[in-house]
């Protein structure tokens, strides 16, 4: 399915139905008074996060909303059918932004959350209700009420347990293939994911969501390699796990560079909890790998794990740190 994280629609509740003029006409009741009516309400449009949905595509193509209008009342004081709601269905974690795409009107982060963005208009009156003690055959009725209609943004941030970030190519990917039955597309090359993938991972009899974030580079906070979209992201994850490709020549310099993109697209990023990855050591001597961890550990301070994808050394045991 391709993934879409951002895209506008317009919406327009349905507007409310017209009052009638009407008058009482049976046998033996020459002046009937008035019983006209009122006008039904018009639907309207409500936006509700679902489980099962994880992209907004199916706005891309279907970008205009209408809720139906109310029916127009009739005789024997009869009111008109509302409108039905119109229910637009997106995955848990979607914004709901004005047009101006910075005024957040609504954040959908638990299943079955509802949102009325655009109320159907009232319905009209009938001339029942205008009768009073000086005017015994009102001909007044009122029009229904237009509903509301608006553009907005649509914007969904993947909400995950872990975010797995990292330079292109540190095997972010094969990691989320190999633990989940999610089938991202992997390859020997830069950027080969350019959509974040989620998947799941049951860990002791626990299930916890994976997030595959695309990869970045030096500067994504400013948009390069389309890091800003990616990054936002990240802001959902509860924790981090920080993929770096052992066979790089400074690791200790690649896991600055991202910590600074991420402190510098949102410092609150830097409060997460963070388990630090070291991946490929199939493709290194010991010796070799001793050697790197050693002194990213003395540089750092921080505490690392070394695994092989490719080969499935120390998956398990990162798995349970992760849970």
């Amino acid at each position: 399915m391709k993934f879409l994280d951002q895209v506008k629609i317009f919406i327009k509740a349905g507007n409310g139905g017209n009052g009638c003029v009407a008058f009482r006409r049976e046998k033996f009741i020459e002046f009937g008074g008035p019983n006209g009516g009122d006008g039904g309400s018009g639907g309207s449009i409500i936006i509700k996060a679902v489980n099962g949905l994880n992209t907004l595509v199916d706005y891309r193509y279907a970008q205009h909303h209408k809720a139906a209008n109310g029916s127009n009342g009739s005789g024997n004081n009869k009111t008109g059918h509302a409108g039905k709601d119109l229910i637009l269905k997106v995955p848990v974690g979607t914004q709901v932004y004005e047009e101006d795409q910075k005024t957040l009107l609504f954040d959908l982060i638990k299943e079955n959350q509802e949102y009325i963005i655009a109320k159907g208009g009232g319905g009209g009156l009938g001339n029942s209700k205008f009768k009073s003690s000086t005017n015994r055959s009102p001909r007044k009725f009122t029009y229904g009420k237009i509903g509301e209609e608006l553009i907005v943004w649509l914007e969904l941030k993947l909400i995950a347990d872990v975010g797995i970030i990292g330079f292109p190519n540190a095997g972010k990917s094969s990691l989320l293939s190999i633990s989940t039955r999610a089938r991202p597309k992997i390859a020997n090359y830069p950027f080969t994911t350019l959509n974040p993938n989620l998947g799941v991972v049951n860990i002791d009899d626990r299930e916890i969501v994976l997030a595959d974030i695309p990869g970045l580079i030096e500067g994504a906070h400013n948009g390069l390699g389309l890091g800003d979209k990616f990054l936002k992201h990240i802001e959902r994850c509860k924790s981090i796990i920080h993929m770096i490709d052992i066979t790089e020549e400074n690791l200790t310099d690649k896991y600055k560079i991202i910590r600074n993109e991420l402190k510098s697209f949102n410092p609150e990023l830097m409060k997460k909890k963070e388990l630090i990855v070291f991946n490929k050591i199939d493709l290194i001597n010991e010796e070799e790998k001793k050697e790197k961890i050693a002194n990213f550990i003395k540089k750092t301070k921080k505490k690392v794990y070394d695994i092989s994808v490719e080969k499935k050394i120390n998956v398990k045991s990162l798995l349970r740190a992760i849970k």
